[in-house]
C-alpha cells in the first residue's frame, strides 16, 4: 500500500485525499488550521452563520462527477434549492445620492432570453446563439482541456478539437469583453456576461473569450443552492474522504517537504516536517505527497531551492487574481429588496478593474460588489427576526492592506473601505436604515489570507485566469524536479473555484495511476455511500 501524505484540508486536499483513499492508497492529512475547508470556509457566532469564501454553486456536472467517483451522487449527499430569481443586478444610480433601477435575472433560458430582449432589441436571439456557442466550448473544455494532465500531445488531437481549429484562435486571443462588445450593446448586459470573468480571478479585458462558457452556467442552468451553504458541501467531501480511510489530523502546519538524492534523475519524497499546536516537531515518513496548499508557499517555502520548479522568478511574471475585502453582516428585521445573489456594478468598469490590477493599484470607490444574502433560503443561517449578509468586494491581491477583525477593529483601510460598501449597498438597494440594524459585524481583508492561507500576495484566488495562466500553460499538477511531488488546489492546473479544486484532485489520480486521457476519468457504477437527502 503506497502511503500518501495531503498537505491542507481545504476542498482539493480533502478531494484528493477522498480519490485516493478509495482506491487503497493510505492517505493523511495534515491541516494547519483548527477546521477543515481552507478558503472554502466559515463563520459563526451568536447564531449567525456565514460562508466566508465560495456561495456560488457553479459547475453542477462537476460536482456530479465528483460523487459518482466517490460511489455516490450528488443527491445522495446535497440537498441543492434552485434559486429563483437566479440573482439581481444593482446598476450604479445616474444621479448622486439615489437607489438603483435594479435587473431581477429569472430562472430558465427561456426567461432570461425574454429579459434581453426587453433591454435591447434582438439580445434575445443573439443570446441564444451566444449560450449555444457557450455550451459548446463547455463541452469541448470538460472533455479536452479541464480534466487533461497534459502529458500526451496525443490527448488534444480528438476529432472535436480539430473539427474546432478555426474557432478556437478567436476564443483564446480575443477578450472576453471585446467578444462581448460585438455582440451587444447595452450596458449592463455587457456587464453581466463579462463578470464571470471575477470569479475566474481576472477581469472581461484580460481573459480569453472562452470563458464565454461560464454563461451557459447560471442564464441557462439556473443557479443552486446547497443547503447549509459550502461548509456543507465541504463537510460531505471531509466526510466521504473519512469514510474511504483517509485520516485528518488539524492543527499541524507542515514546515518541509523531505527528499533524498535516491538513485534516480531526480530527488524522491521520503517524507514531511510539521509542528503541532503544542509546538512539538514531527517527522512522517511517506511515499508521496500532494501539496493542496497554495503553490507560491509550496514552492518557495516547503521546499528546498534546487527542488523548485516554479522558484521565485517565475511567480514575478505571473498575475495574480485578485485580493478581497469580505464584509459579513448581522442584520435585525428583513432585507426583501435583496434576493439570494446580487451584483452591485459601478458605470466606469474600466476604471473598477484598473483599481485592483492596475499599476496604481487601490480599493476601489465606488466598489463593484457581490452580496449574498443566504438567509433567502436557509432560515438556519441566522436566528429569528434577523438576515446575514455577505459582502466581497474585489480589491487588489496585497496583504500591506491589512487584515480584518470584529466589530470595526480591523486595520483602518479597510474598515473605512467596509463602510463606504456598507452605505453603497444602503443607498444602491434602498435600504436607508441598514447600518443602524446592524448588529454583528466580520471583516477579512488579505492579511487574513495571507495568514490563514499562505495565500500567494494575500490574494483570495490565486493566479488569474489570462491565457499565459490557464490550461496547458497553468503550473501543472505534479513536480518537475522531485519525484513523488503532486500538486492541487485553485493555484494549480486547472484553475480557480470549488469545481476546479475537485478537478485537480481528479488530475492528481490520473499522474499517479499513469491515466494520460484527457476527459474525465470511468466513474464506478455502484454507490459505495449511504444515501443522505434524496432517499425514498
Amino acid at each position: 500500500m503506497t502511503k500518501v501524505v495531503v498537505v491542507g484540508a481545504g476542498v482539493a486536499g480533502l478531494a484528493t485525499a477522498g480519490l485516493l483513499a478509495q482506491r487503497g492508497f493510505e492517505v493523511r492529512v495534515l491541516e494547519k488550521n483548527e477546521g477543515i475547508g481552507g478558503r472554502a470556509g466559515s463563520f459563526a457566532r451568536h447564531g449567525f452563520h456565514f460562508d466566508t469564501g465560495p456561495s456560488w454553486y457553479l459547475m453542477p456536472r462537476v460536482f456530479d462527477h465528483f460523487f459518482a467517483m466517490m460511489g455516490t451522487s450528488t443527491s445522495e449527499q446535497l440537498d441543492l434549492k434552485m434559486l429563483r430569481p437566479g440573482y439581481r443586478i444593482f446598476p450604479e444610480p445616474d444621479a448622486p445620492g439615489a437607489a438603483s433601477v435594479p435587473i431581477t435575472v429569472p430562472h430558465g433560458s427561456g426567461e432570461v432570453i425574454e429579459l434581453f430582449e426587453t433591454l435591447e432589441p434582438g439580445a434575445g436571439r443573439r443570446l441564444q446563439t451566444y449560450l449555444a456557442s457557450a455550451q459548446h466550448v463547455t463541452k469541448l473544455a470538460e472533455d479536452y482541456f479541464l480534466y487533461n494532465p497534459f502529458t500526451r500531445i496525443s490527448s488534444l488531437l480528438g476529432r472535436e478539437v480539430l473539427s474546432s481549429l478555426p474557432k478556437l484562435p478567436g476564443l483564446l486571443l480575443r477578450s472576453l469583453q471585446g467578444y462581448v462588445a460585438a455582440r451587444f450593446e447595452h450596458p449592463v448586459i455587457r456587464q453581466m456576461l463579462g463578470y464571470p470573468a471575477v470569479f475566474l480571478g481576472t477581469d472581461p479585458a484580460r481573459a480569453p473569450a472562452m470563458y464565454h462558457l461560464m454563461s451557459a452556467l447560471d442564464l441557462q442552468e439556473g443557479v443552486q443552492y446547497p443547503a447549509g451553504g459550502f461548509s456543507e458541501v465541504v463537510a460531505r467531501i471531509g466526510a466521504l474522504a473519512e469514510q474511504a480511510g483517509a485520516t485528518m489530523t488539524t492543527n499541524a502546519e507542515v514546515t518541509r517537504i523531505l527528499t533524498s538524492t535516491g538513485g534516480g534523475k531526480h530527488p524522491q519524497v521520503t517524507g514531511v516536517r510539521w509542528v503541532d499546536d503544542a509546538g512539538q516537531i514531527h517527522a512522517e515518513e511517506t511515499d508521496v505527497v500532494v501539496s493542496a496548499a497554495d503553490l507560491h508557499h509550496t514552492e518557495t517555502t516547503l521546499l528546498d531551492a534546487p527542488h523548485r520548479s516554479y522558484p521565485e522568478p517565475w511567480w514575478q511574471r505571473r498575475t495574480s487574481g485578485p485580493g478581497a475585502l469580505i464584509v459579513m453582516l448581522g442584520v435585525t428585521g428583513d432585507l426583501e429588496q435583496l434576493p439570494h445573489h446580487s451584483l452591485f456594478f459601478t458605470a466606469d468598469w474600466s476604471a473598477n478593474f484598473e483599481a485592483i490590477f492596475g499599476r496604481d493599484a487601490h480599493i476601489p470607490h465606488p466598489a463593484s460588489v457581490y452580496v449574498c444574502r443566504p438567509s433567502a433560503t436557509d432560515p438556519a443561517a441566522v436566528p429569528q427576526g434577523y438576515e446575514n449578509l455577505f459582502l466581497l468586494v474585489p480589491i487588489p491581491a496585497d496583504a500591506s492592506l491589512g487584515a480584518g477583525g470584529s466589530d470595526g477593529a480591523g486595520d483602518q483601510i479597510l474598515e473605512q473601505a467596509a463602510d463606504a460598501v456598507i452605505d453603497q449597498v444602503a443607498q444602491w438597494a434602498d435600504v436607508p436604515d441598514l447600518r443602524r440594524r446592524i448588529v454583528l459585524r466580520k471583516t477579512l481583508g488579505p492579511a487574513d489570507f495571507a495568514a490563514d492561507y499562505n495565500s500567494w500576495r494575500g490574494g483570495m484566488l490565486g493566479p488569474g485566469h489570462t491565457l499565459r495562466q490557464s490550461a496547458m500553460f497553468r503550473a501543472q499538477n505534479a513536480s518537475r524536479r522531485v519525484d513523488g511531488l503532486y500538486y492541487a488546489g485553485a493555484t494549480t492546473a486547472p484553475g480557480v473555484g470549488v469545481p476546479m479544486c475537485l478537478i485537480s484532485a481528479e488530475l492528481v489520480l490520473k499522474r499517479i495511476l499513469g491515466d494520460h486521457s484527457p476527459g474525465p476519468m470511468r466513474e464506478p457504477t455502484h454507490a459505495a455511500a449511504r444515501p443522505r437527502y434524496g432517499a425514498q
